[in-house]
């Protein structure tokens, strides 16, 4: 295997890790939701915190599992072009969309966030709510790793179309065949 091919590899490897441990927060928001209303209708008890821990899960849960959803070629694409393709060209569009689309947009959505998190970091941010997580902060802070995980995707996808263009690769990495 060459250099190209276990730098990806190993990028591959990285984003799956991620997704797969943060896919087990849609079976806590369920669990946690049904725990919620439950206590609400049956018990009458309520919890602010408890709530907004739905929330911060649903928040890690899309913004960790991007990059992941991008591997495994989830995310939703204009088919116009792609559907009709062979591999080189697949790996071509895909290679140029990560080089001129994803990774100038993920650096732009951090730069333009970055006076929102250390704002967010500077007074130490809480909720709004007296009895909710005094944790805002952290959420937030979550959209740089976000941008850093889609921007490696990103590089994992292009190394791949390099592959593929060179013939070393059969198909661009969003459509190998994968297990869950």
């Amino acid at each position: 295997m060459n250099n190209l091919a276990s730098i990806a590899r190993s990028l591959d490897t990285f984003s799956k890790f991620v997704g797969r441990y943060v896919s087990w927060l849609a079976l806590f928001m369920v669990l946690a939701e049904f725990s919620i209303v439950l206590g609400r209708y049956i018990f009458g008890f309520g919890s602010i915190a408890f709530q907004e821990t739905v929330i911060y899960s649903h928040g890690l849960l899309f913004m960790l599992g991007a990059a992941y959803t991008l591997q495994k070629g989830g995310h939703v694409r204009v088919d116009i072009f792609y559907a009709k393709a062979g591999p080189k060209q697949r790996a071509l569009i895909d290679m140029l969309g990560s080089l001129f689309l994803l990774i100038p947009v993920s650096i732009i959505i951090l730069l333009a966030s970055w006076t929102y998190i250390s704002g967010s970091w500077r007074i130490l941010e809480g909720s709004v709510e007296s009895s909710g997580l005094p944790y805002v902060y952290l959420l937030k802070s979550v959209i740089v790793v976000f941008c850093g995980m889609m921007i490696l995707q990103g590089i994992s996808t292009i190394l791949h179309a390099i592959l593929v263009l060179r013939e070393e690769e059969t198909m661009p990495c969003n459509e190998m065949p994968t297990e869950l």
